[in-house]
Formats: structure tokens, C-alpha cells, sequence
């Protein structure tokens, strides 16, 4: 695997600057209007032959895996988790999957199975012992921009769990529609019924937050 850090640019203090600077969006996003941009414009090459060739010992092809994923581990662990805790938590995940990329049978299914990996990986996180942080502690010691970032975060972890990870994988991640069901292995209808009641959701524990 190459480094053992998030690509640049991709830590959790910067995905949650990334939503403190789309906070208009959050709340008047409507069903047309993109709430980020997508950072890959391009198709994405087949994951197959990279996870066959990570398989068979190349660490190279399990680099470029981790590249193209670590976002998406990311916002799935941070729908989850407490941030500080995120990054950690995606080395553990992509440790966890080069030791048993050689039990998945099918190299086509790897989004899915990586997707499974970390949610796994953040309910044996709730199962063992660490001292959970609460979010509103963080919020007290960050920047106002970034304090509010953490406030949507804590209220999205709220949410159902069905809705929790697109709404990450979306508003702080950055991720399309179409990307976020290619890469955890949902289909594109449930990622976008998800992505409209969570948003929906959200706008009413916000706007009930800001009237209080």
C-alpha cells in the first residue's frame, strides 16, 4: 500500500472546511442544485484488474485501490464516528482489506465489499471500548465556520442510518449520485430516495436548531 495517510487534501479537518464553506447550500439545496462539485469529471477505469493484481502481491495496484477509495471509507466513517477519530479508523480499514482482499471472489464486487469493510470497521469502533467524544465538544473549540460544519455533522449523525452516509458521502466528500452508488455497492434509486428524505430531514432539524 503507499503512504499510510488519506491523500492530500482529504484528512477529516479538511472534508469538514469543505462543508463549513457550502453551509448556504446545505439548507436551500434544492433537487436539481449540486451541493459540491464532483472532484473526478472522468469515468473510472475498472477496479478488476487492480484488485486482481493486488491479489497477487502488487502493492502498487493496492495503492491506486486505496486512492481511489479512501474518500469514500472516509465518509462512511465519518457518518459514524467521532471526526477525530476518522482517519485512524481509514488505515485500519484498508489494513483490514489487504490482508483479505484474497477471500473476495468476485473483483468486481470490491466497492461493495470495501464499502461493507468500514462499516464494519465503525461498529466494532461503537463495540469496543474507547471513550466516545461528543461532537458539541469539538464545536466549542473550533473556528465559528468550522463549529458550525461540526453542528450539521453532529445533527446528521442523528439521522437514520440509511440517510447518515450519503449525506456525507455528499456533502462532505463531494461525491455525485452515480459515484456514491458505484462505490458502496447501493443502487442509484436508493442512494437518490436516501440523498432526497436525509436532505429533507436535515433542513427540518436545522431550520427547528436556528428557531429555537
Amino acid at each position: 500500500m503507499r503512504s499510510a495517510r488519506i491523500p492530500e487534501g482529504d484528512g477529516t479537518g479538511l472534508a469538514i472546511a469543505r462543508m463549513a464553506q457550502g453551509l448556504d447550500f446545505v439548507i436551500s439545496v434544492g433537487k436539481s442544485r449540486c451541493v459540491t462539485r464532483s472532484h473526478e469529471s472522468e469515468p473510472r477505469r475498472e477496479d478488476s484488474p487492480l484488485v486482481a493484481a493486488a491479489r497477487d502481491g502488487d502493492r502498487g495496484a493496492f495503492g491506486e485501490l486505496y486512492s481511489r477509495y479512501a474518500r469514500v471509507v472516509h465518509g462512511i466513517l465519518l457518518s459514524r464516528i467521532p471526526p477525530a477519530d476518522v482517519e485512524d479508523l481509514v488505515q485500519d480499514v484498508f489494513l483490514r482489506a489487504m490482508r483479505r482482499l484474497h477471500t473476495l471472489r468476485d473483483a468486481a464486487a470490491f466497492a461493495g465489499w470495501l464499502a461493507a469493510l468500514a462499516r464494519n470497521c465503525a461498529a466494532d469502533y461503537h463495540r469496543g471500548s474507547r471513550e466516545l467524544v461528543e461532537l458539541q465538544e469539538d464545536c466549542a473549540e473550533a473556528p465559528p465556520p468550522q463549529a458550525e460544519a461540526l453542528a450539521i455533522l453532529a445533527v446528521i449523525q442523528s439521522l437514520p442510518e440509511a440517510y447518515r452516509e450519503p449525506l456525507v458521502l455528499r456533502l462532505v466528500e463531494g461525491l455525485t449520485g452515480p459515484e456514491i452508488a458505484s462505490r458502496t455497492g447501493l443502487t442509484p434509486g436508493s442512494v437518490r430516495v436516501n440523498l432526497h428524505r436525509g436532505m429533507q430531514q436535515l433542513r427540518e432539524k436545522l431550520g427547528a436548531k436556528r428557531s429555537e
